[in-house]
């Protein structure tokens, strides 16, 4: 897709419009993020909803941006795409830290929403819930961040999780939620989670298991694979786990795709259009 920029009213003028630059964090330098902010922002006007799209390992935040651009424009909707870099702490290999949420000293859960409060107090945005969106290693992130944070979500869409935390007392964090409290310093909030729209999807054809069956790595752990070997069966245990606690879930499955996560996108841009222009019953 062609970048599309249009200057608007905004002090920081033309980077800041339509597809932006890439910022890097006040919170924390080491983390940054870009937008697609449209033309229908004003600095002056009615504040804007806005949607965060959260990476996988490979971090291609600006391609999911640009996706997103004409959605963008369509629904008038601020789009966010953060960047956690491979390599953060002590380990120059790492590419899985963010997806557990806390790795080392950091908290990614925290670094995402001191970047969304920034986003709140440099543009006009509604910034206190947020529609939120994650693909393979970000569809994990999304699904564990939700567990603690419920109360910032407007929705919460997981894409094709490799591994997956079930909403189990019984297995240990992070296969299930034994230990949470002693993570993160308080319960997972699962009640509340009950009140968010929630969407899952992943391809058809997302069977490949060699990246997510890869027993004695540093994001392997044993009983991983209870619930199947492939991503479809793991997320399709997901959500009937997930219903079992009350929470409704939106299922969606795309014909003949596998493990891509730009080819996933047209369902999850019609579930957050229903958030935020909710449609007449039949």
């Amino acid at each position: 897709m062609a970048e599309v920029l249009h200057v608007v009213k905004h002090p920081t003028g033309f980077y800041s419009a339509g597809a932006t630059t890439v910022f890097a964090s006040r919170y924390d330098q080491r983390f940054s993020y870009c937008l697609y902010v449209p033309s229908a922002h004003d600095p002056d006007g009615a504040p804007l909803p806005l949607a965060v799209l959260q990476h996988g390992t490979g971090r291609r935040g600006p391609q999911y941006r640009d996706n997103f651009a004409a959605w963008a424009e369509e629904h008038d909707c601020v789009v966010l795409a953060p960047l956690f870099p491979a390599g953060i702490g002590d380990d120059p290999d790492d590419l899985h830290g963010f997806k557990f949420l806390r790795y080392g000293d950091i908290r990614f859960d925290h670094a995402l929403l001191a970047i969304v409060d920034e986003v709140g107090e440099r543009f006009n945005v509604r910034a206190e819930r947020f529609l939120l969106h994650g693909f393979s290693g970000g569809g994990q992130f999304v699904h564990r961040f939700a567990y603690l944070h419920p109360d910032r979500l407007a929705g919460l869409s997981i894409g094709a999780p490799g591994r997956i935390t079930y909403i189990d007392q019984n297995s240990p964090w992070w296969i299930g939620l034994k230990g949470f409290e002693e993570e993160f310093g308080c319960a997972p909030r699962v009640a509340e989670l009950r009140e968010v729209p929630v969407q899952m999807v992943v391809g058809s054809a997302d069977v490949e298991t060699w990246e997510i069956n890869n027993q004695g790595d540093s994001n392997w752990m044993d009983g991983a694979d209870t619930h199947g070997v492939t991503r479809v069966a793991r997320l399709t245990a997901l959500r009937d786990n997930y219903a079992e606690h009350g929470i409704d879930v939106r299922f969606d499955v795309v014909p003949g795709v596998g493990h891509d996560p730009m080819r996933v996108l047209e369902p999850v841009k019609d579930f957050f259009a229903s958030i935020l222009t909710p449609r007449e019953s039949s």
